[in-house]
């Protein structure tokens, strides 16, 4: 078996402060902390740190010297997956969904200039990615190859969850999250203490489907996983990537009270929702709350000047 050299840093655990967050919800008797996952890396920040540092263990464990993972023109995941792989030295390959552009984006120009490989891979084959067909011909081309899915979220992806768990003290009513996949939120539930609540915040239109898959990965039924959590799906502001202006006032305002910076995909519309759900008196007053912000800063970069964010 080939050995590689991991480094150590980058394998490491690394806890993210809490802090008070205040905000619309102090006046409905609701007490907000905030996970600055946000933190922890430069580059790779939030649940992407989480969700790939175990799949680069399970990569080191296997012996592979090369991470492939997909991912769109825009994606977090290529971009925090390329940091990662260039810091704990793997190669790494990103198939990009659709045509190539020249010149590249920022955020594939910096997953390039971190050594990531960019192929290309046309949107009726990207469909089928997993499928075995589509992985035997990759490898045919590229060699052998740890694979990451899209977005990092698979069984590994939940060892770095659970380990932010570990770093939460048995003191909140409710543990709140945006949802992409669903990874981050099915390694919240699997180690939930008891009388603890998960939320999950869908960052997509028709987010039911958060249920089955978050509850596969978490490796439990879905009746007992929504015993634990609770998927609020109207929260999307018109679906994936999408905003509102009353979402963008609020991230403003937000920062201009706190200092804290969210993205408009994810964090943001999580903590639009827990406001708004706090005016509605969904959460009881007195309640606790844990919101883990997970990142997206690269996202925000790049969306900054489309949807009209001062920060």
């Amino acid at each position: 078996m080939q050995q590689i050299s991991v480094s150590l840093k980058m394998l490491q655990k690394r806890p993210a402060p809490l802090q008070v967050l205040p905000g619309p919800w102090d006046a409905c008797g609701l007490e907000v902390w905030v996970k600055r996952e946000d933190l922890l890396h430069p580059e790779v920040s939030g649940n992407k740190w989480r969700k790939l540092i175990g799949n680069l263990r399970a990569a080191r464990a296997a012996g592979k010297d090369c991470l492939l993972t997909f991912g769109g023109a825009y994606s977090n995941h290529i971009y925090a997956t390329a940091a990662a792989a260039q810091e704990a030295g793997f190669r790494s390959i990103g198939v990009i969904r659709g045509e190539e552009h020249e010149p590249l984006n920022p955020t594939l120009q910096f997953a390039r200039d971190q050594g990531m490989q960019l192929v290309y891979m046309d949107r009726s084959t990207y469909r089928k990615k997993h499928e075995a067909a589509v992985l035997d011909q990759l490898r045919q081309k590229h060699g052998d190859f740890f694979m990451i899915p899209e977005g990092g979220s698979n069984v590994h992806a939940l060892e770095g969850v659970r380990e932010m768990m570990e770093e939460i003290p048995q003191e909140y009513d409710y543990v709140l999250c945006a949802c992409g996949t669903g990874g981050t939120l099915a390694g919240i539930v699997s180690a939930l203490p008891e009388g603890m609540q998960a939320i999950g915040v869908s960052a997509l239109k028709g987010g039911e489907f958060l249920y089955g898959d978050a509850s596969r990965l978490a490796g439990m039924g879905e009746e007992g996983f929504r015993r634990k959590a609770h998927i609020w799906t109207d929260a999307h502001h018109g679906g994936y990537a999408k905003t509102s202006p009353e979402l963008i006032a609020f991230m403003q305002e937000l920062y201009k009270e706190t200092g804290l910076k969210t993205d408009p995909v994810y964090t943001g519309k999580a903590l639009y929702a827990l406001a708004q759900k706090a005016q509605q008196g969904i959460l009881p007053a007195g309640s606790k709350v844990l919101f883990i912000h997970t990142g997206g800063m690269q996202g925000l970069r790049g969306m900054e000047k489309r949807v009209g964010i001062i920060f």
